[in-house]
């Protein structure tokens, strides 16, 4: 199950734990408060990876200060191995505005990718971010473009699949499509889905 940008409430219920499609893995491509990713821990058995997204949102506070969620996986700059696939991670956006929480500068963008390129030089079957790639993905407006540096790592690692959020759906739904130079399949997990990889 992959996800995104909203609290959905078809997931966000109670009784979802038993009506839950049957899923080995959820990935979740940011911009998710912390109470909706710890709700999913208490309700699925199975691994739940994050990335954060823009909105800082992530984390819980009961009082002591925010710390992250529990139950859940935080898969930014690293590989993460769970129901049999490595999952590489890649939280936030290209900056678009001073001082906005979430945001990385292109050199941040090439070190971090980077980086995360070589952890991943064994392979890895998902790219999980929260910015496109840049493609048919990519939003109108400034704060919504692709980011070039995970279109470079989809080209050296060769992920199956690219999950990613950010992209609402105010532009209309943009279909799935298959990226031509590294043959990955990516999906925007705006709202909620299922896939099968």
């Amino acid at each position: 199950m992959v996800l995104a940008d909203m609290v959905h409430p078809f997931v966000y219920r109670e009784g979802f734990g038993r009506t839950a499609p049957a899923v080995d893995l959820v990935l979740a491509a940011g911009d998710l408060p912390g109470y909706y990713l710890e709700f999913l821990a208490s309700v699925l058995t199975v691994p739940i990876l994050y990335v954060h997204g823009n909105h800082g949102d992530e984390s819980v506070d009961e009082g002591d200060g925010p710390i992250p969620p529990r139950g859940v996986i935080a898969a930014h700059g690293r590989v993460v191995t769970a129901a049999g696939l490595r999952v590489a991670g890649w939280g936030g956006v290209p900056r678009y505005r001073p001082g906005g929480e979430g945001q990385y500068s292109p050199s941040q963008a090439r070190h971090g990718l980077g980086w995360l390129a070589w952890q991943a030089r064994r392979g890895v079957d998902v790219l999980l971010t929260h910015a496109p790639p840049l493609g048919p993905h990519t939003g109108s407006d400034y704060a919504h473009r692709g980011c070039p540096e995970i279109t470079r790592f989809m080209a050296r690692r060769r992920p199956r699949l690219v999950v990613h959020g950010h992209v609402h759906e105010y532009e209309g739904r943009k279909p799935d499509y298959v990226d031509e130079a590294s043959g990955a399949c990516v999906v925007n997990a705006y709202g909620y889905r299922v896939l099968e990889l």
